[in-house]
């Protein structure tokens, strides 16, 4: 009996373990374009702020489903941006600043929502850090698997969102 119990003790939390997805491995906008010199892959930038509570569900529900948080890690190098960030954040041979002539958005946030701040906010980049498209708002991780697979390669180079969905079959319940 005590053998069982050892057993049980040591295998029930392995198989616990063996089960979970690694977390969204999140870089800055600089460790990611240097990544990107040695590996290619596209950037995923979450645009964020402290106070937005939609950005916090995209945490807590999208972000951290085990399939989204695989493709993150896989496809991209995904950057967690807080868009009213005082720090200098340096990205395509420029230094871009919080200096409060934006309210409080930091010029690179600005720069990659295209003016358009809204709060989530996520922008796919190429792997040359060459903007695709931002996309606004929250999405639940059924609804924000597509996005990824189709910007997650060369897909959306070759055909429109709409023709691929037409055979998009998502993993994510």
């Amino acid at each position: 009996m005590k053998k069982l119990i050892l057993v049980l003790m040591f295998a029930v939390p392995a198989i616990i373990v063996s089960g979970q997805t690694a977390p969204v491995k999140w870089y800055s906008i600089e460790e990611a374009t240097a990544l990107t010199k040695t590996a290619p892959r596209p950037i995923f930038v979450d645009a964020y702020t402290d106070w937005c509570g939609w950005c916090k569900k995209f945490d807590s529900e999208t972000f951290s489903d085990p399939i989204i948080a695989g493709i993150l890690n896989s496809k991209f190098y995904p950057v967690k941006f807080d868009a009213e960030s005082s720090a200098p954040v340096n990205f395509q041979d420029r230094t871009f600043v919080n200096d409060g002539k934006l309210g409080k958005a930091h010029q690179l946030a600005y720069a990659l929502l295209q003016g358009k701040l809204s709060y989530p906010t996520v922008v796919f980049l190429t792997d040359k850090g060459e903007l695709i498209t931002p996309v606004p708002g929250y999405r639940n991780a059924k609804d924000f698997e597509p996005l990824l697979a189709y910007f997650g390669g060369t897909t959306w180079q070759k055909q429109s969102f709409e023709e691929f969905m037409k055979t998009f079959v998502g993993k994510v319940k």
